[in-house]
């Protein structure tokens, strides 16, 4: 394949990204939105294997087969409900990938850097070392001469350097948002003193590490001193967001992931790695924002480790009240009863997968001539668009899933709300609570239907950790149980 072939394919390729990411946005159109990524990947892939310039094919085929066998494993075997633990993971490889990219371009400029190192390391084998430094020594030199010289170098050993910063700080960032989510870690925030003079502590050393390794024309202990703090600094940044925020951070970490692509790009000239990374950096930030503005929360102030969100909560097993008790039965007599019905999902029905009889009872239901529809929080589930997709999976018309803006002034014309596993999402405590963790975020306003039923498990805290006050309102009666089981119930009874 020509160079010009492969400029072309790379063209083709970012086209169909764009158009997967146009399709993403829109239920309707989110099947096709995935058919275009996965072309593009595949031209993207193609070129660049028939690319002249690439070499070990053998090798890039072999680590394809065994990375496409592990994903389709995973894709297989992983439940919806533990897409957010997954998106985290695979973020955190391809921070881990930058900085791996970001190491062997340094090496490529400054191989005698890596020679030093390994003399330290390795005096018996001095005289052997010593003809491979010398070797290294002139073939970067001429390299250097032939190539990189002057400003096109302190370029490039800037690129390595952010590349190598950023996947760093995603690496460490996605296992910990990893470990919240699997719950292997506390989902409270981490709250060392000082920890916002340590995060700016860590970018302003690191970027002191930087001058000096481009004053220095690419030393090797800068880099390594620097890639050591990011990895503190990622680590500390996520584990100082609690568990309220989680859906924001996975999404900035998306938004990390592909500006550490994006930096991979560039340290290896290729102007697709570069467009793609800049699309998912892009749209990971937007979609970041927009859910901070959906929660009330600062942009800046939850990618800075939740600087400013220090509000002090209740404990969250304290009780605000007695709750009331009710059955299947009586929820089923309730429904029939009612005109206009709102159905709020959270990740307990994810987790229950009890998407399925819930879209029967919505069939049900309209048959009777009752209004059903759906009441969608920003980040109902751990993950934005969840409860959309488990919908959509289970065939709920795309016209009575609404969003949060779209439906909350509805609530008060309304008979019967049933809220199916969700919790932070209609806790009224956001208003009402100026301490609270989640004050000040927007959520579904539930309590104002003439009827609340609430579908618990128990009566613990949800993932934010504070206690509901819906559930111990006047117009609330819970509904005890796995939500599927109960929801089955519901379905025989009408």
């Amino acid at each position: 394949m020509s160079q010009g072939l492969v400029t072309a394919s790379y063209i083709v390729a970012a086209v169909f990204f764009i158009l997967s990411l146009a399709g993403l946005s829109k239920q309707e159109t989110a099947k096709n939105g995935n058919l275009f990524g996965i072309i593009g990947m595949a031209i993207a892939l193609a070129a660049t294997i028939l690319n002249p310039a690439t070499s070990g094919v053998e090798w890039i085929i072999l680590a394809m087969v065994i990375g496409g066998a592990i994903g389709i494993r995973l894709a297989l075997k992983v439940e919806m409900t533990e897409m957010p633990e997954l998106v985290a993971i695979l973020h955190s490889f391809v921070g881990l990938a930058a900085v791996l990219v970001g190491f062997n371009s340094f090496i490529d400029i400054q191989p005698h850097e890596v020679s030093e190192v390994v003399l330290v390391l390795g005096q018996d084998l001095h005289t052997t070392l010593e003809s491979a430094k010398a070797a290294f020594v002139e073939a970067s030199q001429v390299q250097q001469a032939e190539h990189l010289t002057g400003a096109m170098l302190n370029i490039h050993l800037v690129e390595v350097f952010l590349g190598v910063f950023i996947g760093a700080v995603t690496f460490t960032g996605s296992i910990v948002a990893f470990a919240k989510l699997r719950g292997l870690i506390s989902s409270k925030a981490l709250m060392l003193p000082h920890r916002h003079k340590l995060n700016l502590l860590a970018v302003v050393v690191s970027f002191i590490l930087m001058v000096m390794f481009v004053q220095a024309g690419g030393a090797v202990t800068p880099l390594i001193l620097m890639t050591l703090i990011a990895f503190a600094f990622g680590w500390h940044l996520v584990a100082s967001i609690g568990g309220a925020d989680m859906p924001v951070v996975v999404s900035m970490l998306n938004s990390y992931s592909g500006w550490a692509a994006a930096a991979a790009g560039f340290m290896l000239s290729n102007d697709l790695l570069i467009v793609v990374g800049a699309l998912v950096g892009s749209s990971g930030a937007i979609l970041s924002y927009i859910m901070c503005k959906a929660m009330n929360r600062s942009f800046i102030s939850v990618i800075a480790g939740g600087f400013g969100n220090d509000s002090t909560a209740a404990s969250g097993d304290e009780t605000v009240g007695e709750y009331r008790e009710t059955s299947a039965e009586d929820v089923a007599d309730m429904l029939k009863a009612s005109e206009s019905v709102i159905i709020t999902p959270g990740y307990g029905m994810a987790v229950a997968q009890a998407q399925y009889p819930v879209a029967e009872i919505t069939k049900k239901l309209r048959a009777l001539g009752i209004k059903v529809r759906f009441g969608i929080h920003p980040v109902a589930g751990r993950l934005p668009g969840h409860m959309n997709v488990l919908l959509a999976e289970a065939k709920v018309p795309y016209d009575i899933v609404l969003e949060m803006d779209e439906i909350n002034e509805d609530f008060s014309d309304t008979d019967t709300v049933l809220v199916i596993g969700a919790n932070d999402t209609v806790n009224p405590a956001a208003m009402e609570d100026p301490n609270s963790p989640i004050a000040g975020m927007p959520v579904l306003e539930v309590w104002k239907a003439q009827n609340v039923i609430g579908f618990k498990r128990s009566m613990n805290t949800g993932y934010a950790g504070v206690q509901n006050p819906l559930f111990f309102k006047d117009n609330t009666q819970m509904l005890f149980g796995d939500a599927k089981d109960s929801v089955e119930a519901i379905l025989k009874a009408l």
